[in-house]
Parts: C-alpha cells; structure tokens; sequence
C-alpha cells in the first residue's frame, strides 16, 4: 500500500489571498462612506430647497418687462405729444478708489486732467474739476456727456474718469409748460423723484413698476400751449410788463387747455429749483382783479331777482359811503342801465347793484364760486385768496360789498377767475379745473351757482361788452368773442400804487354756445412808445385775446364764422340808443 500525499499551498500564495481580501473590505466601506456623504449632501440640499420653498426667497431676476422700461414713466399732451420722457445718458464720474485703497487714483495730477478735460469739454468749470478729482470721496466732474466725448475721456488713460450709462429725465418741448410738468430731482438712493408741478403729482404713478410702461396723458393740448405763451410773450414785450399769465379753459370739463406764467424757466436746467421763475403767477399769485368781478356781480343779482328790468336806469353818480367816495373813471351821464354800466364798465352802478343785492347774498355767490379758498386744481403751488374782513358776524360791512362787487377789496387767482367765468357762460355749473385728461362722458357733473336762463342772459351782455364796450379790441372776426377787461392798482405798504397796475382780460368764445374761457394778466405793464400812456386793460391784455383766439380756435374746432352770433336784439337798443 502505497502512502497518501497532502497536497500543502505554498506560503507565499495564502499571504497573498488574504491581503486582496481585506483590500477589497477597505474598498468596499470607502464606497460605502462616499455614498453616504453623497446622500448626506442631497438630504441636506432637499432641506435647503424645502426650507427656501416655504420660508426664504429664491434669487429672482427682474422681468423682461421690467428690464425693458425707462425708470419713470413719460408724460404726453392730451393728444400724445411727449412732454416729458427718459433717455439714456453718460456722465462723467470721478472714482477714488478705482484701482484700490491703496494705489494712486491718478496718474497725473489732478490739475493736468483738468486741463486735459478742458479741451474735451471747453464749458467746463476747471476750479471745480480740479475739487473733484483733488475729493477722496469722488463725484460727477460732469453730470451729462456726449458719447463722442466719452470716447475721449477714456482715450486719456485715466482709470479712474468713469462714464458710467444713466437714464435722464428730457423735456423736449424746453420752457413750454414748465410749470405744469414742474421737474425731477435725484434723491437720496439716486433715484430721480417728482420736485415741482405734475411731476410731482404724478410721482407714484410715473415710478411705479406697474404702471410706468403707459404713458400719462394730460390736458394740455401742446399747440395751444404754444400759442398762449407766444401771444402773452408778445403782449409783456410790447408794454414792458414785469410778468404775465394766462389760462384756457374747457367750460364744460374743467380741463386746462394751456396755462402759462411769464418768465419761465428750462426745466431740463439741473439748478431749475433755484430758478426765480419757478412762481406760477396762475396758480399761486392772487391778485385784485378789477372789474372783471362786474359780470359776475350782475349775474348774482339777475339770480337774486334784483335785476329783472334791464330797462331800468340806476344812479351812476358818486357814491359817498363810509367817508370814501366810489366813482367811475369816466362818466357816462347821470343814470345808467344794467347792460350799460357792463359795457361802459361803472363802478357806481356795480355798486349799488351789490347794495341792493345785500352782502348775504353777494357773500353766499363768492363762496360757491370758490373765491375764500386755494384753488382746485392738482398743482401743490397753489395761492390762498386775500379774502375781505369780516365783522364779528361773519359777514362783510356795507361798503366792502360794494368794493367786492368791483373787484377792489379781494385777491384771487387768475384760475378762480376763469373757474367763475366758466360757471357763468356754460349754463350755470362751477367745476373743478383738472390738468388730467377727461375722457368723452367722464366729465363731473359739478354745482349749480346760477340759473340757466341767468347764464344765458350774460352771455349776450358779454358779447355786447365785446361789441360796443371795453373789450372791443378782442373781438376776434368771426370767433363771436364776450369778456370783460379788468384793471386794479397794485396794495402796497402805505395803500394803492397808482403807478403799478394789474390788467386782465376774461373772456369765453364762441358766444352763441361757449366752448372755452380766456384769461390774460399781465402784472404792472409800464409805458412804452407802442402802449404810450394807456395802460389799462382795454389796451393792452384784452388784444393778446384777440390774436389768441384765431389762432387756438381752429384747432379747438371752432371755425370763423361771421354769420353766426349769440342774439343779442332785444337788448341792443339798450346800449345803441346812447352811443
């Protein structure tokens, strides 16, 4: 029998199983760990996502709509006209710390950049520059730049010129209107904020992210804004006035057709705030406005049932009240009727008419006209009216109803005259004035102040003043013209200066069915070789009316024509028969 064999495995090759089989346990919990880190991190990043879901905000970008839109909105006349818009810009801004805390902003000194600059932009002021560029804080050097001249400001070399790209606020019609659209001033997150005028109404809406992108039609109509300030312009150069003001009114909305103050100032100017024509002398200046009160002192008195018979001849003599005498600055003759004392403008009769009437009532008439208050309109430079002295009452002595009834005694604004004018033409109904645009129907309704058949009887009186009275000399061919002239002594300290005169004219056309009111002031005109010494109303604010009206009717869709008029024959004899 043969022995058995054991068959024994070398050394060396169970060494070597038993290393391979502890690298590969190694291997398989490093895999292990990785993956649980791996799952660690995504148990983690699912808890971020979740608690950002229901908790925090995910980073968001602005919209397409949003990235697209001018920082402020744009502002247009009411037939779209842009009056003001946003461009982009480039500035030139001066960064200290452009290349570090620690290094030289500059390479050359900051008097040779200037004179560099002053090359480039030969309006520059040096002095400044030089402060600027001399600042450890910065600043612009210029605040608006060509972008030709921004190529050669980095044609210098000089990191630190910036020219970085901004948005500006652009009045492309310059001065006119200036101060209805008013002007922006940049705040304190450099930002650009309504400062003055609708700009300054209109901020929130101009600004905001959801309304921005539609821009805000207002009343004005731009061509005949154009024509009122190129006519009062006119009429302040020929009689050397110190300012001039003017407004056209849509008698049936309220809406401002044109309102102009003279001087004017640029908005597009960045120290426009600093402006001393920034008053809006149509707003804000209350001024006595003279006989322009007549119309609507005989209009309260038709209403009252004072005057019924436009026959009847009043006493136009003095009247001695109070140790003052009230007279006319030129006499008619002894006794006068209603539609004469209008067309020959007499103080005597207005007043005793306003007599009559009693102060009660001619009191309650200038309150629902508005007269005691700012006017209404959407402008913040807005003038409280020097309303008369009361009696301990509250009501007005005897002669400062008198007064009143003429226009002397109270200081209103020209937009409180032309609101009462409108009332008085357009059947009756005082109505806020607006310089937002009113859409067909969206008119209010307003407040009855006069009667109808009331209105309708001084629409003719205010054509024959047009005809045969003081305001002949704005009676427009074929635009059936009516208003009254109006002049007043400026108070000054120690009483009247005779020397310094406010002259206006109100006026309201077509007569036969009134579509618009006039207004035109002009403050102290003086005499010149064209006016010589005729420095009333008559001679000098109503013929601006006169070269208006042709020029803004057309485009308003009132045409000429000169078989038309407001019917005037059974009170015609009435001022023909003494002429």
């Amino acid at each position: 029998m043969q022995p058995s064999l054991e068959v024994v495995a070398p050394a060396g090759r169970i060494h070597s199983a038993h290393r391979r089989s502890s690298f590969l346990v190694i291997a398989r919990s490093r895999l292990l760990l990785l993956m649980g880190c791996f799952a660690l991190v995504a148990v983690i990043a699912l808890f971020r996502v979740g608690y950002l879901g229901f908790v925090g905000s995910a980073p968001t970008q602005p919209s397409l709509t949003e990235a697209l839109l001018p920082p402020r909105g744009e502002i247009t006349d009411r037939n779209g006209t842009p009056l003001a818009r946003n461009f982009p810009a480039y500035a030139l801004w001066f960064n200290p710390k452009a290349m570090g805390d620690d290094g030289a902003p500059l390479i050359k000194k900051p008097a040779e950049v200037a004179a560099e600059l002053k090359i480039i932009f030969p309006d520059i002021d040096v002095a400044r520059a030089i402060r600027v560029l001399s600042s450890e804080r910065g600043g612009y050097v210029l605040r608006r730049i060509l972008p030709e001249d921004a190529n050669k400001v980095m044609n210098l070399g000089e990191i630190a010129l910036e020219v970085p790209r901004e948005f500006d606020r652009h009045y492309p019609q310059g001065l006119l209107g200036a101060h209805v659209l008013g002007f922006v001033r940049e705040n304190d997150e450099g930002k650009n904020e309504g400062a003055f005028g609708m700009e300054q109404v209109l901020d929130e809406q101009l600004s905001s992210a959801d309304m921005r992108g539609e821009p805000v039609p207002l009343s004005l109509d731009l061509r005949v804004q154009g024509a009122l300030e190129d006519e009062l312009g006119k009429g302040m150069l020929a009689t050397d006035a110190k300012g001039a003001a003017g407004i056209v009114l849509d008698v049936d909305t309220g809406e401002v057709l044109a309102m102009a103050s003279l001087p004017a100032f640029d908005p597009n100017l960045s120290d426009a705030h600093r402006s001393p024509n920034i008053y809006n002398r149509v707003t804000n200046g209350v001024y006595e406005l003279g006989s322009t009160f007549k119309p609507i002192t005989i209009a309260a008195a038709i209403d009252g049932g004072v005057v019924r018979n436009l026959r009847k001849e009043w006493d136009a003599s003095n009247v001695e009240i109070a140790g003052r005498q009230i007279r006319d600055l030129h006499s008619k003759g002894a006794t006068l009727n209603v539609p004469e004392s209008l067309v020959y403008s007499s103080n005597t009769v207005t007043a005793r008419v306003a007599d009559t009437l009693g102060e009660e009532t001619m009191r309650k008439v200038m309150l629902d006209l508005k007269m005691n208050e700012r006017p209404q309109i959407e402008l913040q430079a807005k003038g409280r009216p020097l309303w008369p002295q009361e009696l301990p009452n509250g009501k007005w002595s005897r002669i400062t109803n008198m007064t009143v009834s003429y226009g002397h005694g109270i200081a209103v604004t020209p937009l409180h005259l032309a609101n009462a004018y409108a009332a008085m033409v357009n059947g009756g109904l005082w109505r806020p004035a607006t310089l937002r645009k009113i859409e067909a129907g969206d008119a209010p309704k307003g407040k009855r102040v006069f009667k109808a058949s009331t209105s309708s009887r001084m629409r003719q009186m205010l054509r024959m003043i047009a005809m045969y009275g003081t305001g002949r000399s704005a009676d427009a061919p074929g635009y059936r013209v009516g208003g009254k002239t109006g002049s007043a002594e400026k108070a000054g300290r120690g009483g009247y200066r005779q020397t310094s005169l406010i002259t206006s004219f109100a006026a309201a056309f077509p007569m036969d069915r009134p579509r618009y009111v006039v207004v035109t002031v002009l403050d102290e005109p003086r005499a010149t070789i064209a006016a010589r010494a005729q420095r009333t109303a008559a001679f000098n604010a109503a013929p601006i009316v006169k070269e208006l009206v042709p020029r803004i009717g057309p485009m308003l869709g009132v045409r000429p024509d000169a078989n038309r008029d407001v019917d005037i024959s059974d009170l015609r004899y009435l001022v023909e028969g003494r002429r």
